[in-house]
């Protein structure tokens, strides 16, 4: 792994902070802006276990425009990219698609790049000690999850450049589940080649989104009886799932940090037993309740998608 380098133009001031009294939530402010007011060019790696993935993430201001690019260089390919408000997703054997949307749902929780207050109901934010990530000196803060049903959310601020070089999904027994570290970062007072070629593509046109009449249908068939404190509906609708092909009522929850999939579908072929499979922070938890089988996925423990669930009825 490179060790990390970051090169600050002399038009960006570098910011310092006292070795006393440092906000955890200033902190994470601090970060938020300068991840949506510089000009950058990074690298990380996400691991999970044994796997890992590299990513590399362009930001930059063209003529009073925001323009993104996060690429996955791994496998055949995924990149998605931002100008302003839209998002565009380029997908192997998938026709481009946009969303309407000031944020690219990649690895980093949006709330972190957006606005902090959305985490107060789940998370508690705890300023830990003083390390060195990648050769710089950063500050911990964790964000402490109010019961055991979420995980804990710890990150690596960069006491120089206020911007992120490590985070990481931990249990309650402290042992990180996945983590995401910042390889090399350049800051520089011109954006990338690549974001000046962006602001001139034609790009798809934003997906409708979906018709309120629709939804309210949808929150009438299936009655999910529990959540983790926090979590909220982001939208639901009813596809077809690619690894299946089959019809299944679909339900998006966050609590600002972590988002969790609900999917209700008749039976699958075949009697199955309920379980669980995890990779890194992320649970796929099956459960068969006889007439329908809900999915429920997450970057949640077993148990919380478990109870999540076991919770699906019929709306009566």
């Amino acid at each position: 792994m490179k060790w990390l380098s970051v090169v600050l133009s002399m038009l960006l001031a570098t910011q310092v902070y006292a070795n006393e009294n440092i906000s955890p939530r200033q902190l994470l402010k601090d970060m938020s802006l300068a991840v949506q007011e510089r000009n950058f060019d990074a690298s990380f790696v996400v691991v999970k276990g044994k796997g890992m993935e590299p990513y590399r993430w362009l930001h930059g201001q063209v003529e009073q425009t925001d323009l993104e690019i996060l690429t996955l260089l791994n496998g055949a390919g995924l990149e998605v990219v931002r100008v302003d408000d839209v998002v565009t997703y380029f997908e192997p054997q998938t026709e481009p698609y946009s969303l309407s949307t000031d944020v690219i749902d990649g690895p980093i929780p949006e709330a972190l790049l957006r606005d902090i207050s959305a985490l107060d109901a789940s998370y508690d934010f705890v300023l830990g000690g003083k390390e060195r990530i990648a050769g710089r000196p950063a500050q911990l803060v964790r964000l402490v999850a109010k019961d055991e049903s979420k995980y804990n959310y710890w990150l690596w601020v960069d006491l120089q450049s206020a911007l992120l070089l490590k985070a990481a999904y931990v249990n309650q027994r402290a042992e990180v589940l996945e983590q995401l570290q910042l390889t090399h970062i350049s800051v520089t007072e011109k954006p990338a080649g690549q974001l000046l070629e962006l602001k001139s593509k034609t790009l798809p046109v934003p997906v409708s989104a979906i018709a309120d009449d629709g939804h309210s249908k949808l929150q009438n068939n299936w009655q999910i009886g529990w959540l983790p404190n926090g979590f909220k509906l982001l939208k639901s609708d009813r596809h077809k799932l690619n690894l299946n092909n089959e019809l299944a009522d679909y339900f998006l929850y966050s609590d600002g940090l972590v988002e969790v999939s609900v999917f209700v579908q008749r039976p699958l072929t075949g009697q199955r037993a309920s379980g669980a499979l995890t990779s890194g922070a992320t649970t796929v938890y099956v459960h068969n309740a006889g007439a329908f089988d809900v999915s429920v996925v997450g970057k949640v423990p077993v148990e919380t998608a478990k109870s999540i669930a076991e919770s699906v009825k019929r709306s009566l």
